[in-house]
Order: structure tokens, then C-alpha cells, then sequence
């Protein structure tokens, strides 16, 4: 039990809570890479130190040879319409996603068809798909180490795939972190399921995970307390920041149709040499530090990090890090940028950044108009950066500063789709966040 307490200490130090201030955000981020250092030599030689291995190496796996990504890119417009095989095309938003399931009104009896429809770095993310359908009865938290059965936390930690779905509408107020287990689904569609004022997820060390169709909003820090992991354990957690969404060490991740919204830290944070992750049609507003892509800028883990950002929706009330990068391989397709307050794209040391057919809509502030931003670098260092921008379009003064030769092989590493015009964004993004399905209706 000791080694599981040293271990939960070590997951929830690592996502520091950030301050607005660069200079203290520094200093805070150096304490933690300390701390994280000196409790990774006490976890030495232990059972959990051999579950991070192994983790370290399905990531390590998981990332994509640039060879299979230029492949996939060139047949996914075919891929996409073979997997339909609805027939209901007059539906079809050009959302290759959306178009895949949408337009069938027996989607409610297809659910599972979803997990054939991920595009870009998450696209081998099959969730539950090959589980059991669990419903979620029973909204309430009471007690973290012994959920009750019904409950969604009841749900996750379960060492089988399941497809996850919600009985009625509902309200669900963690009490602490919800910490999931490999191979599930949540899926809020045709339902209004909010998770809300308290703990929110946690995606941990494990792979294969599909969120779709949530309310994610106001999460609070959380921990000091006793957190059921999986059937056969549970152990001490200390205090969380309150992501909306935080991945840590975790692998074939799908985040798409959430709207997310005003979380104590970051409403998406990926760390700890995370990668093939998608993050799709998800509506992002009011709130100030968007989404993080990776730890810390010594923790160099994460340059095997693979992230495809397409189709989301930034709007009303965003303020920065939509996202901010670090190490790894980021594409940016498709998304619509219509609210910043200080930059949209930020990063450091060394990430490569694929932007492209994006909508960047510029503030009105004249200091602010540019969607980029290189933190605490100086210019000889990130003019050797990789990042461009193609096709995209901008707006109100927008603009993008491209840096780095633009060698291949890096591209291919941040290319994992097809972009579209950026005159098509808005329709692209025009379902972007929690959907309103019906059943008996197409979506």
C-alpha cells in the first residue's frame, strides 16, 4: 500500500497549478519537475514503476511512423465513406466524424458504429467498443473508494471494455477525481449529462478511451482523499487542479463533442508522454488556459507526443492556449477561432506545429492580434522551430508567424489528415460541442 500511495502522490503532483504571471509559472513548474525527479527514484524497483514502464512503452508504440501518416492522409477521404455505408448523404456537413454516424436516425441502435469513425492521431481509439453496454442509473458520488453500482464512477473503474450510456438526463458531481480505466467509452449522446462543481476526469497510465457527448464545467481541485482506481484497488490522492480533462501517460485517446467550459486549471491537459490522441468537435469557452500538450519544457518524454486538434470550435470568453505545446507533433485542421484575448497557439521547446484551414478571427485588441505565441524563448532559438501555417484564414488582423526550414519529415510527423478549406470551417464546426440527438432522428 505504500508504494500505491507513492505512486498517486506522484500523478497529481504533476500538473502544477499554473499562475497567470510566466515568472511564477516558471518558478512553480522547476519545484514540481523536482519533486516529480525525487519521487520517480522512490518508486524505483516497484510493482507500480513496472506499470509506468509498461505504459511508457505502449506510448512509445503507439506514436506514427511518418511512412503509415502520409499513407493514411492520401485514402482518408475514401476511408471516411466506406465507413459510413448509411446512404443518408443529403445529411453530410463534410465533417468526415460527423458524417460517419450523424445522419443515421437509428444511431441510438448503432451506437457502437462511432468507434469506427475517429480521424488523425486518436483514430485507433476503440473505447468500449468491444464491451458491454453499461447504464449509468444513479448520478450521485458518495462514497470515491465503494461506488455504487449504477453510478458513472462504478462504471470506469471496471477492468472490462464497456460502452457506457446514461439512462436520463443528469447532473454528476464528483467528489473527487474520476479515474478511468483501459477500454471504455462515455457516451452522453441523447441524454443532457453534465459533469459539474466538483472533481471532473482523469485519464491515467491507461489506453484506449472514447469521451463523447459531455458538459464538462466548473471542476474544482480536489484529493487528500482515498480514490477507487479499478475493482482490485484503490489508494491515496493528492490534490488534483481541476482539468476539465487531464490525460497522464495515457495512449489512443478520443475527446470528441464536449462543450467545456470554466474549470479551476485547464479544460484539456496532456502530459507525461501522452500521445495518439484526437481532440474533435468540442466547444471550448470561458475560460483562461485552454489546453496544455505537454509537461514541462526538461521533460522530454514528450516529443514522442502525437496530437490532432480538428473541428473544434474556441469561442466566447478563451483567453490563451488553445493550445500550448511543448516537445511533440501538433496538427491544427479545421478548427474555428473565433475569441482570444491573448494568443491562440503557444508553445516552447522545440514542437512542431501543423496549422492548417483554420478560421482565426482576431480581437480587437491591437496588441493581440497575432495567433501566435513563443513563450519565454529568444528569437535565434525558435526561428529553428517547425511551425507553418497553409490555407488558413485570417481575419481582423489575425496573424500567424511562421518559423523553422519546413523539413519534410517533421511535417509528416504533425500531418494526420486531410485539411479542408478554411472557407468550409464553419460548417466543418457548426455541430462542434455536446449534440441534442433525438432518438429516431438523425443526430
Amino acid at each position: 500500500m505504500a508504494a500505491f500511495c507513492r505512486y498517486f502522490a506522484l500523478c497529481t503532483l504533476l500538473i502544477a497549478m499554473l499562475c497567470f504571471h510566466v515568472e511564477c509559472r516558471m518558478q512553480k513548474d522547476e519545484l514540481v519537475q523536482l519533486r516529480i525527479e525525487e519521487q520517480l527514484k522512490n518508486l524505483k524497483n516497484t510493482p507500480i514503476a513496472d506499470r509506468v514502464n509498461e505504459a511508457e512503452l505502449r506510448n512509445q508504440q503507439a506514436v506514427a511512423d511518418p511512412n503509415e501518416v502520409v499513407s493514411s492522409v492520401q485514402t482518408s477521404v475514401q476511408n471516411s465513406t466506406a465507413r459510413r455505408e448509411l446512404g443518408y448523404f443529403s445529411c453530410g456537413t463534410g465533417n468526415p466524424i460527423d458524417d460517419c454516424w450523424r445522419c443515421d436516425p437509428n444511431w441510438q441502435l448503432n451506437r457502437k458504429r462511432l468507434a469506427d469513425c475517429a480521424i488523425g492521431f486518436g483514430r485507433n481509439a476503440i473505447g468500449g467498443r468491444d464491451g458491454k453496454y453499461y447504464v449509468v442509473t444513479n448520478p450521485s458520488d458518495d462514497d470515491p473508494v465503494n461506488p455504487l453500482p449504477g453510478t458513472l464512477r462504478h462504471a470506469v473503474i471496471q477492468d472490462e471494455p464497456l460502452w457506457i450510456v446514461f439512462k436520463r438526463d443528469m447532473v454528476i458531481t464528483l467528489k473527487q477525481e474520476l479515474i478511468m480505466n483501459s477500454f471504455k467509452t462515455i457516451d452522453g449522446r441523447g441524454v443532457n449529462v453534465h459533469i459539474a462543481n466538483g472533481a471532473c476526469i482523469t485519464i491515467q497510465y491507461i489506453t484506449n478511451v472514447i469521451i463523447h457527448g459531455l458538459n464538462i464545467h466548473d471542476c474544482k481541485p480536489t484529493g487528500n482523499a482515498m480514490v477507487r482506481s479499478s475493482p482490485s484497488h484503490y489508494g491515496w490522492r493528492t490534490m488534483a487542479d481541476g482539468d476539465a480533462i487531464s490525460i497522464f501517460g495515457a495512449t489512443h485517446i478520443w475527446i470528441d463533442h464536449n462543450s467545456l467550459a470554466n474549470c479551476a486549471d485547464g479544460l484539456i491537459d496532456a502530459v507525461m508522454g501522452s500521445t495518439a490522441i484526437t481532440i474533435s468537435n468540442n466547444y471550448f469557452t470561458h475560460h483562461n488556459e485552454v489546453m496544455l500538450l505537454g509537461h514541462s519544457d526538461s521533460y522530454e518524454k514528450d516529443k514522442i507526443m502525437q496530437v490532432t486538434i480538428a473541428y473544434n470550435h474556441f469561442g466566447e470568453g478563451l483567453i490563451q492556449r488553445m493550445p500550448r505545446c511543448r516537445h511533440g507533433y501538433f496538427h491544427v485542421v479545421n478548427n474555428d477561432y473565433t475569441h482570444w484575448e491573448m494568443y491562440a497557439i503557444g508553445g516552447s521547446a522545440d514542437p512542431t506545429i501543423n496549422s492548417q484551414g483554420n478560421r482565426y478571427v482576431a480581437p480587437d485588441n491591437p496588441f493581440a492580434k497575432e495567433v501566435t505565441k513563443r513563450v519565454d524563448t529568444n528569437d535565434y532559438i525558435w526561428k529553428q522551430w517547425n511551425w507553418r501555417s497553409e490555407g488558413d484564414l485570417m481575419l481582423a488582423g489575425a496573424y500567424f508567424t511562421p518559423s523553422g526550414a519546413g523539413a519534410a519529415s517533421s511535417y509528416a510527423r504533425a500531418s494526420s489528415l486531410a485539411a479542408k478549406p478554411s472557407s468550409l470551417v464553419g460548417t466543418l464546426t457548426s455541430g462542434a460541442g455536446a449534440l441534442s440527438c433525438r432518438r429516431g432522428h438523425s443526430c
